[in-house]
């Protein structure tokens, strides 16, 4: 299984529209993987997570083909998640001919907001519940409930094939205990986790800072979960959170943390 981050920033990007943070500033003076796009990723070339504002763009920079994606699967509404008027170019008159290559999976919030921009959806709409798995051309696929946005059943997904297992947590605050409970028998040989609050906590709940995503890995290592070898990455960096790559690789890979960064392949 290879998983690439196509993107790793936050709501605002790095830098940000309107900002002039420290973190931004110095992401516009040096470049490289300080500028994160809005995060999204895809799993072996077909599997698409997240479908944001800033797709086009990943899709140049990457080489990633809307046409060869199999699913698009959501993690929430939000808007850099869900730019759903972005689907409107697999349709006519964009295409010569109706185009339906993939499956849509998201919560009821995602799959409403996208029937109701499109009420002649010609596409296979797939409702996701937390802790229901279901099979996608012979990935075994789970929603996990994501501490996030608490009016909607946001997801983290646990993706199984070839005998391997990769869980992908963006958008979440430290888990609460019945997904920590689900997660108790499962053995990983990935995991992204967010970490949009760096090293500056914000008062909001829905997201994690670098301490908690070591505390989150090492507290999945105590239950068993993270197999030998297991890779854990990061996504999903706001510049609120006052750090630099280089910043957060100093604090995160001697906790055995690979810091993400725009473009990177994750391979299990």
């Amino acid at each position: 299984m290879e998983i690439k981050l196509l993107g790793t920033g936050a709501a605002d990007g790095i830098p940000a529209f309107f900002g002039e943070s420290r973190v931004g500033e110095y992401a516009r003076a040096y470049g490289g993987k300080d500028i994160r796009t809005r995060s999204a990723a895809i799993i072996d070339g077909h599997i698409k997570i997240d479908l944001g504002p800033d797709t086009f763009s990943q899709m140049i920079t990457h080489g990633t083909r809307p046409s060869d994606w199999s699913g698009i699967f959501f993690t929430h509404s939000h808007d850099d998640h869900l730019c759903e008027s972005e689907l409107q170019y697999t349709l006519a008159p964009f295409t010569e001919e109706e185009f339906s290559p993939f499956t849509v999976y998201g919560n009821d919030a995602v799959l409403a907001r996208i029937q109701a921009r499109f009420p002649d959806w010609p596409f296979e709409l797939v409702l996701t519940k937390s802790f229901e798995s279901f099979d996608h051309q012979g990935y075994l696929v789970t929603p996990i409930q994501a501490f996030h946005r608490l009016e909607e059943d946001c997801h983290n997904f646990i993706f199984e094939f070839g005998g391997k297992a990769f869980l992908y947590a963006a958008d979440t605050g430290y888990w609460r205990e019945p997904t920590w409970e689900f997660l108790s028998d499962k053995k990983l040989d990935g995991v992204v986790f967010e970490c949009t609050d760096g090293f500056k906590r914000s008062s909001y709940h829905g997201h994690m800072d670098a301490k908690e995503v070591v505390d989150a890995t090492n507290r999945l290592v105590s239950m068993g979960c993270l197999l030998p070898g297991a890779s854990v990455t990061t996504t999903h960096h706001g510049q609120a959170g006052d750090a630099t790559h280089a910043e957060l690789e100093a604090f995160l890979v001697p906790n055995g943390i690979q810091v993400g960064f725009d473009g990177v392949s994750i391979k299990l």
